[in-house]
Formats: structure tokens, C-alpha cells, sequence
């Protein structure tokens, strides 16, 4: 099972990858990871990612592909492999197209737009653990507070309303084009992946179970 999952920052791209992978026992190239590796380890590459993905921007599609074809030589993705955060450009579609990687399925979580700033803004952090919160569908206790330590909450800088409308914005001018480019490229060529489209909005298990009913019909 080899897979690319899209959709716009927010639309629960996580969530669903992490249950997809479970079921298919494959594992999850995400960009984002490797990136934050390089971010955490203070590198060239990582201090330049963190001052662009802080103003909601996207890297150059020369660094992503190296990084994502590296880690196709792995061992673990022999058996499959879900691709979340990558390809988000058409560029890095056809270069995947170009290294002739196999690609199954492409599944399409859509969510509109002001639910996703929604989901975004409103979420708060506790610096010190991590504790994720959020001010509608997940409050502290005492507003602005951690629950276990009365500290302060925090709200990140990528997580404000106006970095979470430009990173929007980038989407659907580079990254929402590739469901056009994927189902163009099926009607010419057998090969294809599959584009599934799924309503990311609702319960988390019934998108999951709905994931999986396309996938099965689609294979069928």
C-alpha cells in the first residue's frame, strides 16, 4: 500500500495517517519530521527551515526531494509507504512521477477553510510538557491555564490566525493543484494512482472508516 495524503494544514492529515499506517503496517514519510529533526539539531538546513515555515512559507523543492527519496531507501518501505506533507508542489509530483515511485493512492481529506483556521488559532500549548489544548473543542480548566500546573498557556507563532490564513493561502496555490494534476494524469495513463476524496470534517473514527471503505473499493 503505497499512498500520498493531502489536504490543508489543519484538515487532520496526522490523525488519519497515523491509523492508515497502522493498518497497512507501513511507515510514515512525513517532511515535517525530518525537518524538525534538522531544526532540532541546529544544522544549516534546519535553522533556514524554521525562519521559513515561521512565515508560513515552503521550502525549496530541490531540499524536500532529497530528503524524501533518501528515506525511501530504508528498509521499511519495501512493504509500502504513506507519503503525509509530500509531494506539495507540482514540481515535487513530477519529480516523483520522473524517479518512477510507485504511488497507489492519492487520498484527498478536504476541509473548508474557516473551519480550519478554526481548528488552528484556537489551539494553546503548555511550553514546558507540550499539553495541547484548545479554547472550543478542548479548554483548560481555567482559561489560559494548564490543568496540572496553572501555568500560563501559550499560543504558538505558526498557530495565529494570520500565519494559519498565509499558509492557506500557499496551499491552494501550490499544493491544492496537485489533485488536478493526479486526476489529469489518470485519464491518460492506467497507471495512476487512485484519487480518493475524503470529508474531513466530523467524528475522527468515521473519516477513518471511510478512508478505508474508499481504499477498499478502489482496490476492488
Amino acid at each position: 500500500m503505497r499512498l500520498i495524503l493531502l489536504g490543508a494544514p489543519g484538515a487532520g492529515k496526522g490523525t488519519q495517517a497515523n491509523s492508515i499506517c497502522e493498518k497497512f503496517r507501513i511507515p510514515q514519510i512525513s517532511t515535517g519530521e525530518m525537518l524538525r529533526a534538522e531544526i532540532k539539531s541546529k544544522s544549516q538546513l534546519g535553522l533556514a527551515a524554521k525562519k521559513i515555515m515561521e512565515s508560513g512559507q515552503l521550502l525549496e523543492d530541490d531540499i524536500i526531494i532529497q530528503l524524501v527519496l533518501k528515506r525511501l531507501t530504508s528498509t521499511d518501505c519495501i512493504e509500502g509507504y504513506l507519503f503525509d506533507g509530500f509531494p506539495r508542489t507540482i514540481p515535487q509530483a513530477e519529480a516523483l512521477k520522473k524517479a518512477s515511485i510507485k504511488i497507489d493512492f492519492i487520498i484527498n481529506i478536504v476541509v473548508p477553510d474557516d473551519e480550519i483556521v478554526k481548528r488552528i488559532s484556537g489551539r494553546r500549548i503548555h511550553p514546558g510538557s507540550g499539553r495541547t489544548y484548545h479554547i472550543e473543542y478542548n479548554p483548560p480548566k481555567s482559561e489560559g491555564r494548564d490543568d496540572l500546573t496553572n501555568d500560563e498557556l501559550i499560543q504558538r507563532d505558526d498557530d495565529s490566525e494570520v500565519t494559519v490564513k498565509k499558509r492557506l493561502e500557499v496551499y491552494h496555490e501550490l499544493t491544492q493543484p496537485l489533485v488536478a494534476f493526479y486526476r489529469k494524469w489518470a485519464e491518460t495513463d492506467g497507471r495512476s494512482p487512485a484519487v480518493v476524496d475524503i470529508d474531513g470534517t466530523g467524528d475522527i473514527s468515521a473519516i477513518s472508516k471511510e478512508v478505508f471503505s474508499q481504499l477498499s473499493k478502489s482496490q476492488g
